[in-house]
């Protein structure tokens, strides 16, 4: 899976979390709530400490083409701290597709180490009513 498709995937994911979070919570952006769900099963298979580097990583990444996630920061638990700010300071569309950027080299990073059998299996065991796998990519790519 290379980057676009790391970008597609979390397109979906936030498309899917944005969908779903106007019943629930409306204050927490889909990127955050993307990021809270992938959070927990990260943790379990890298530790606090490996996840907290594999996410200052994405930021990192992201900060690159996104310049405003500067104002994110990634606390000691590995949680997130600033994503939910980051809306006031800029439109709504530009926030979402920053938290988008992040989630996708997030997503990119993990496809990088562990794979895209098992990152795909991770999503789906997130989003059990959702249908990521690799066979959606590819009838997309040819749409």
């Amino acid at each position: 899976m290379s980057f676009p498709e790391s970008r597609h995937l979390a397109q979906r994911l936030l498309t899917y979390e944005a969908v779903g979070g106007k019943n629930s919570e409306p204050a927490e952006s889909a990127a955050f709530r993307v990021y809270a769900k992938l959070r927990r099963p990260l943790i379990t298979l890298a530790g606090v400490a490996g996840f907290r580097s594999l996410l200052s990583r994405a930021l990192t990444l992201a900060r690159a083409e996104a310049p405003n996630l500067g104002v994110v920061q990634v606390a000691a638990d590995g949680s997130l701290q600033g994503l939910d700010e980051l809306e006031p300071q800029i439109d709504k569309e530009r926030a979402r597709n920053e938290g988008a950027i992040l989630i996708a080299q997030l997503l990119g990073l993990l496809l990088t180490f562990i794979g895209k059998g098992l990152t795909l299996r991770l999503v789906q065991e997130v989003w059990p009513e959702a249908a990521f796998d690799s066979h959606v990519f590819e009838k997309e790519r040819k749409a």
